[in-house]
């Protein structure tokens, strides 16, 4: 028998969301230890991935030209396609060597 997906279920999530989140506002405005600390390390974080977002705008291209393999073909120095790769249907229906050949 299928359970249905009733309002009753959705209401219990919402409630749980809504009380993490009124707890979460709480210990926020709590002038605790571990809160100044949390808010220090977030600042620290999304100052972090904002210094490496202008920084790879600023550099990638220096940084990805200096990787990247300069030559012809298709990856800098692979060529475009294999010369031996045509024979593999001819040797498809060759038999198999033993391992004395």
């Amino acid at each position: 028998m299928e359970e249905s997906w009733d309002f009753e279920f959705f209401s219990r999530i919402a409630d749980s969301c809504l009380s993490f989140l009124s707890e979460f506002v709480d210990d926020w405005l709590a002038n605790d230890m571990r809160v100044s600390i949390f808010k220090i390390l977030l600042s620290w974080l999304i100052f972090s991935l904002i210094a490496i977002h202008f920084a790879w705008k600023v550099y990638g291209n220096t940084v990805n030209d200096m990787y990247y393999r300069q030559g012809s073909g298709q990856n800098g120095g692979t060529p475009d396609s294999a010369p031996h790769l045509s024979n593999w249907d001819s040797k498809a229906r060759d038999t198999l060597k033993s391992h004395r050949d």
